[in-house]
């Protein structure tokens, strides 16, 4: 059985616009890997557009989507998260998050307007952003003695680890992005280094 390791995501910020009856809605789309940056960025939003009558938003976090949130901010129950969550979802997307502003042009849409609104707009987003596959990656910090440098880089080489820090100095150490599927070989592989030990850190 193949192990998945791949997840599709967007490469950076995007935006798109619907307008319906004066009302306008701004969707931006953005790269996230953690409810945290989802707050913060919400957070940014709210006060760059505060004289905006909605900020609704959707994301899906996790390779495979398992965590993930629709919120309406004031719209009618159903009308703004899920239909830009459903433009997530049928953009096969992950760590994504979508925050459409609505400026109120005073004529209601109604309940089908809404969605539709809410949806073109977060659609119009992904479309204009460059979507990209990334590899599901363990992150581990190696730390060696320095007569164990030469063995740790020829390692890295061969197996193509993406490195994210090092350090030569008093302590040697290398912080490393392993693909997944290649976890338990490079371990074992580290093992034999004299000296060599490595930590796990966070998988991204």
């Amino acid at each position: 059985m193949q192990v998945e390791d791949t997840y599709k995501t967007i490469s950076g910020k995007a935006e798109g616009l619907y307008k319906e009856k004066g009302s306008k809605f701004i969707a931006l789309a953005y790269p996230v890997t953690s409810e945290e940056e989802v707050k913060e960025i919400l957070a940014l939003l709210r006060k760059e557009y505060h004289d905006a009558r909605h900020h609704c938003y959707s994301y899906i976090i996790g390779f495979k989507g398992e965590h993930w949130r629709a919120n309406d901010d004031g719209e009618p129950s159903g009308t703004a998260g899920r239909p830009i969550h459903g433009q997530i979802q049928s953009f096969n997307l992950t760590n994504t998050l979508i925050v459409v502003i609505r400026y109120f042009g005073g004529t209601k849409l109604g309940v089908s307007g809404l969605i539709n609104a809410y949806k073109a707009s977060a659609a119009d987003a992904l479309n204009n952003a460059q979507i990209v596959v990334n590899t599901v990656k363990d992150i581990y910090r190696i730390t060696f003695g320095y007569l164990a440098m030469n063995d740790i880089m020829k390692l890295v080489k061969e197996e193509n680890l993406g490195l994210i820090e090092q350090n030569f100095d008093t302590s040697c150490f290398i912080t490393v992005g392993i693909r997944q599927t290649r976890t338990e070989i490079v371990l074992g592989k580290i093992e034999k280094i004299d000296s060599a030990l490595a930590t796990f850190l966070k998988t991204i």
